[in-house]
């Protein structure tokens, strides 16, 4: 019977279309690795060249990371560039490892939020609408400018908003904007803007924590005058 190679696969099974269609974690380390040599040979597909070098070290990837060029080029199909390739991802994750990934701020308190954002919004002459995402420890994921308006007022279109929260898994959400008036309580335009979110939200499962309007020196909470 005649042996397939990568191309004849489905596209489900093919390292590279997995990855992109369902993230690299998606693979397995044969098929990562499968993805690093590039092609096998002959007798075998990349992916049955991976396999066979990972079961030499017992699938240990520590010990796959100690194999030298020498070690590498011994089995067939692996030459020198495939070696290299390797070895260079090999020691990309051992610089990871010894890099402390950055702690992420944790913004449990309406203060706390207006110190992180007061920076970037107090001396704008325009407004700008937030989005802090959090995970469920309540510490930040990412940040979205959701628009960017006029003195008075700025559009946000909720879709934006929900998109990213959902896109980057996150549990909860609290929503920032600026008033260059200096005048920190909400209009009744931020009243109805902050419950559409709030509601919408509730529907994707995440929640509203607060909404922080950021002046100079001062600064209003929905959460802090119980309007969430």
């Amino acid at each position: 019977m005649a042996k397939l190679t990568i191309t004849q696969l489905s596209v489900d099974d093919r390292p590279r279309e997995k990855m992109m269609m369902h993230g690299a974690r998606a693979l397995s380390n044969a098929e990562l690795l499968a993805i690093l040599i590039g092609s096998g040979s002959v007798d075998e597909t990349a992916i049955e060249l991976s396999q066979r070098v990972l079961n030499a070290v017992n699938n240990n990837l520590n010990s796959l990371g100690k194999y030298d060029l020498k070690q590498l080029t011994a089995y067939k199909g692996i030459g020198e560039a495939k070696a290299i390739t390797i070895m260079a991802a090999m020691e990309l994750g051992r610089r990871r490892r010894e890099e402390e990934a950055p702690e992420r701020p944790q913004l449990t308190t309406s203060k706390a939020v207006y110190d992180y954002m007061a920076h970037r919004l107090i001396d704008l002459p325009h407004e700008e609408f937030w989005a802090i995402l959090l995970n469920r420890a309540g510490r930040v994921i990412d940040m979205v400018m959701v628009s960017k308006g006029g003195t008075a007022s700025t559009a946000v279109d909720v879709k934006i908003i929900m998109r990213a929260a959902i896109q980057n898994l996150a549990s909860a959400i609290i929503l920032c904007h600026n008033h260059p008036s200096g005048n920190n309580r909400p209009s009744r335009d931020d009243e109805m803007l902050t419950r559409q979110i709030a509601d919408a939200a509730k529907l994707m499962g995440l929640i509203v924590l607060d909404h922080i309007i950021v002046c100079d020196g001062c600064y209003y909470s929905f959460s802090d005058e119980a309007k969430m």
